[in-house]
């Protein structure tokens, strides 16, 4: 079993990063001996949330008051931060660092955590992927502080406090993070103090304490606060899953480009060819698609596709993208496309016929996926049967790519192959007792039954019909032109629900 390996990439400054790439894309960056703060709202006036160099070496830090700096650097610039914006900034961040694996979490308001499990290989081991991380970090204007291991716990301490792009082996971890400071395991502040007041600096020290003696200090305390479970996690005995919103798709294709290109398509039937070999191993086919090209500016963009079956076909999986190509931003350029399979079902191989033709049936998925293509996922709806007995009821119309499957069969039930909407009164001439019609006129012309069959008598449903609908009894009959129809009398004489029954016709048979 391969063992788990998680990247932890700890941004320090990003918000003032991200703030001073948008003062360039402005052109009012500041000057580079300039002391720049973002601030805050806090409890007593605003304090500093981040900084630049010149302020770091003018001895400004962060959580400091804006007024007691201000004594400090009178020439300081106060910007305001922008929170919200830096939350979804590193969002996107994070679903951009899964050109490196599938698994990727925002990590608190200043890092990402990877599972790159099985990963490395692709980009020549994990020294030189941590490499490649660092070196497009930089190129997006991020410092970035890098390490592996085999938790989460472990990761995050060493990419703090560790050396630079820490590797930590599997069976090193407790040698590794001894002598890490406690602030390491990410406790809070209160704990810290009160583990520096016991003489406990360094997880190797920590460690070193009996468990019990811990046990009922911090018993109660919850996760954040509880150095044991901390520790525990660190040292791979308490699990901590990564677990990736928008999980990635388990089968997918990806072309890694030797520079940045702005127009996919040259690539696509490539990116299709090795899909569609997947989706034929696993015997699988793919009813949604996801195209996404990862731009040299930290953004992604992607374009979903749909099918109305199940299809492992490369020709036709690259035809869903013919009219949509030009909806990609591809912002500056981008290096790498990935192809996935976002919904997958399995495929039963079906036998074409000894001519080398495929079945007829399989014609008309095709023919769905050029008109959503065409006109549009709304324009083109499916029928689906709905679990109800009355006839208008039992059928519905929805999106054609959301059904398994058009509906093709009808019930067991003889039904027609056309039912009228609404059903169509008929002025009955003479009628045969707990019978249809002898003789009615229906649409100015008169029709004399010649044979019928019947009654098949469908109750309303008292869960959705209102109080007083009355039931039908359904006949099958034919006329003396050989016409033949579905006629339903509502209610029955004597049920207390209206006058005298009403005739329709509701349905025509072939």
């Amino acid at each position: 079993m391969t063992a788990r390996r998680i990247v932890s990439i700890s941004l320090p400054r990003f918000a003032m990063d991200r703030w001073q790439r948008v003062m360039e894309r402005q052109n009012a960056a500041p000057p580079d001996d300039i002391a720049v703060v973002l601030a805050t709202e806090g409890p007593h006036g605003p304090v500093v949330h981040a900084t630049n160099r010149p302020a770091r070496l003018t001895g400004i830090a962060t959580g400091a008051r804006v007024v007691d700096v201000k004594a400090i650097c009178p020439d300081l610039r106060v910007e305001y931060a922008d929170i919200a914006g830096d939350r979804v900034a590193l969002e996107r961040l994070m679903l951009w660092a899964r050109r490196w694996c599938p698994w990727t979490v925002v990590d608190g308001a200043d890092g990402l955590i990877l599972d790159t499990t099985g990963a490395d290989h692709l980009l020549g081991g994990e020294a030189a992927m941590l490499i490649d991380m660092e070196t497009r970090l930089s190129l997006l204007g991020l410092t970035a502080q890098l390490a592996i291991a085999p938790t989460w716990g472990a990761a995050w301490a060493l990419a703090r406090h560790g050396p630079v792009r820490a590797i930590c082996p599997p069976d090193q971890i407790g040698a590794r993070l001894a002598a890490l400071p406690v602030a390491g395991l990410r406790l809070e502040g209160e704990t810290l103090l009160l583990l520096r007041r016991l003489g406990l600096k360094t997880i190797g020290a920590l460690a070193a304490v009996p468990r019990l003696s811990l046990t009922r200090r911090f018993t109660r305390a919850p996760l954040p606060a509880n150095p044991l479970m901390r520790l525990d996690q660190a040292m791979g005995d308490l699990a901590e899953p990564v677990a990736s919103p928008n999980a990635p798709p388990r089968i997918s294709a990806q072309a890694r480009l030797p520079e940045p290109v702005q127009d996919p398509t040259a690539y696509l039937a490539a990116l299709c060819t090795d899909l569609c070999a997947q989706l034929r191993q696993h015997g699988l086919g793919c009813r949604r698609l996801y195209l996404t090209v990862y731009r040299t500016d930290g953004q992604i963009s992607t374009l979903d596709a749909a099918t109305a079956a199940a299809s492992h076909d490369p020709t036709h999986l690259r035809g869903l993208f013919n009219d949509k190509l030009e909806q990609i931003n591809p912002g500056f350029g981008f290096d790498l496309i990935t192809l996935g399979a976002g919904v997958v079902e399995p495929v039963q191989t079906v036998q074409v016929g000894l001519d080398g033709k495929g079945q007829d049936d399989l014609h008309l998925p095709l023919l769905i996926d050029r008109l959503v293509a065409r006109l549009g996922a709304r324009a083109v709806m499916a029928p689906r049967h709905y679990g109800s007995h009355i006839p208008e009821r039992a059928e519905t119309r929805g999106d054609v790519l959301a059904t398994a499957a058009p509906v093709q069969d009808v019930p067991a039930r003889d039904r027609p192959i056309r039912l009228l909407s609404p059903p169509e009164q008929v002025r009955v001439v003479y009628a045969v007792p707990e019978g249809p019609p002898a003789q009615f006129i229906w649409r100015r012309q008169t029709h004399r039954v010649a044979r019928y069959a019947g009654p098949e008598r469908i109750a309303p449903e008292w869960w959705t019909d209102r109080p007083g609908t009355r039931l039908r009894d359904y006949f099958k009959i034919e006329d003396h032109n050989g016409t033949r129809l579905w006629l339903y009398r509502e209610g029955v004489h004597g049920d207390g629900r209206g006058t005298d029954p009403r005739w329709f016709v509701h349905g025509l048979f072939a």
